[in-house]
């Protein structure tokens, strides 16, 4: 017992004397011996702080800034052919209702040129006689009214060879034939197709441009049809005649009427629309339907 109890103090004294060499300053170049598995430490007072580089700081809520970087081009979309053909024709319909294509059609002088149509009282004077041996009072005494003007949903195609449009404007109106005795005497509806064909021009600094080429009605496309039911019999030999007139002297007098209106729109259309609608033309894209 007396040798072990030795052992302990021998142990005691030297972990004594460590902790107490552990308290001491260190001189240049000594140092301490390490216990097992305990690294040296130091007083908090003998630590040198080491060089720190100086760093700039920010007030609170305040980021770094960031380096530019350069911003990303968006590619040029492609064309679109649907949403092309489409604000063409709305903006063709468009210009013709604010260019007052209405009251364009419903002040048409046409009762002026039925009358002096002809010789022997004018055309419309020819077809009186027979309304008159019928029904007395008339005696050229008649009123032919344009009213309820329409412009109707317009249909656009593109030449087969790509560098042509083809515009169709179909129109709408009421025929009203009145007397001062009988009234409201016939009424008629009447529809006819204008087709504008729209070519590229360009002008002298080389800007390109959408004209009219050629504007007329096509054979047949006038429609004329009595709205108020069956005309009496001694109305009927009338009516035929007076259609047969009609389709004689309607079409060229509202296609004289309506094509300028078209130019008249075509040289305010949108430019960035023109010069896409140009590029499809010139370069024979098709981008509506064709013939």
């Amino acid at each position: 017992m007396s040798r072990f109890g030795g052992l302990i103090a021998f142990w005691g004294l030297l972990a004594h004397t460590v902790v107490r060499l552990e308290g001491l300053p260190l001189l240049q170049g000594q140092t301490l011996p390490l216990s097992l598995n305990k690294a040296p430490s130091l007083p908090l007072t003998q630590v040198q702080s080491l060089p720190v580089s100086p760093v700039n700081t920010l007030p609170l809520g305040q980021a770094l800034p960031l380096p530019a970087l350069p911003l990303p081009v968006s590619p040029a979309l492609p064309i679109d052919p649907t949403n092309l053909a489409g604000s063409l024709t709305n903006a063709l319909s468009s210009g013709l209702l604010t260019g007052d294509l209405g009251g364009t059609l419903e002040n048409l002088p046409l009762l002026d040129i039925l009358k002096t149509g002809g010789a022997s009282g004018g055309l419309l004077g020819n077809l009186l006689g027979t309304v008159t041996s019928l029904i007395p009072g008339l005696n050229n005494i008649i009123d032919i009214k344009i009213t309820n003007p329409r412009l109707l949903e317009l249909g656009l195609v593109q030449s087969p060879a790509g560098h042509r449009l083809y515009v169709t404007i179909p129109l709408g109106l009421i025929l009203r034939v009145n007397t001062p005795l009988v009234g409201n005497l016939l009424k008629l509806a009447v529809q006819l197709n204008i087709t504008a064909e729209l070519i590229v021009a360009k002008d002298s600094q080389g800007r390109s441009h959408l004209v009219i080429g050629d504007c007329t009605h096509p054979p047949g496309s006038l429609e004329i049809s009595l709205l108020n039911g069956m005309a009496p019999l001694p109305l009927q030999s009338f009516l035929n005649n007076l259609t047969g007139l009609l389709t004689r002297v309607l079409p060229g007098l509202i296609q004289g009427q309506v094509c300028p209106l078209v130019n008249g729109v075509l040289s305010h259309l949108d430019v960035s629309l023109v010069h896409d609608i140009a590029h499809m033309l010139i370069n024979k894209l098709e981008f509506v339907a064709q013939l």
